[in-house]
Order: C-alpha cells, then structure tokens, then sequence
C-alpha cells in the first residue's frame, strides 16, 4: 500500500505494544503486505485488511488511506488466529 505518511490510532498502538508488534513490522507489511478484504465505503477513508508475513509469522492490519493526501491510518495490527482462519491466513473460517 503506498502512504506518504503512517499514522496509528491510540487503539493500533495499544494493540501493537500489547502484541509485541513494531511500527517497524507495521511499515513492513505496508510495504510488502496483500490486500485480502477492501472496504471502500468505510469512513472517513476507504480502509483494507492486508495480510503480511513479518519474521515469518502471519500479521493483519487495518488500514485506511486518505486518496487525497495519501496518509495511511493505521487502525489496529494483530496476529490472525490459526484457530480463525484458514491456513493461507486470507480466508476467515
């Protein structure tokens, strides 16, 4: 996804710290992260679900991106549960 800024939320901040999740991984899976679920009516901005793999392991993460400016706000990060989702990490059970 292409941001000319990241920005996080207080939640994804949260979220990250409790997960042991870096804004270093996060800019990872930006750069190198799938879409799997687009959510173009959220607001204020059209957000997506990507999936990434970070040392290895599977990371999902929330972002919305304004069109006009490019900023990507990133909503929550969190590590999918095998239990949850498929095995390719895409497809939610």
């Amino acid at each position: 996804m292409e941001c000319s800024q990241v920005t996080y939320s207080r939640h994804a901040v949260e979220r990250m710290f409790q997960r042991g999740i870096s804004p270093e991984m996060v800019l990872e899976l930006l750069q190198s992260g799938e879409v799997i679920t687009s959510y173009p009516d959220d607001e204020p901005y059209p957000s997506a679900l990507l999936l990434g793999f970070v040392e290895l392991q599977p990371v999902h993460a929330v972002v919305a991106r304004d069109p006009a400016s490019g900023v990507c706000y990133v909503v929550t990060v969190y590590r999918p549960d095998p239990l949850l989702w498929g095995p390719d990490f895409r497809t939610k059970i």
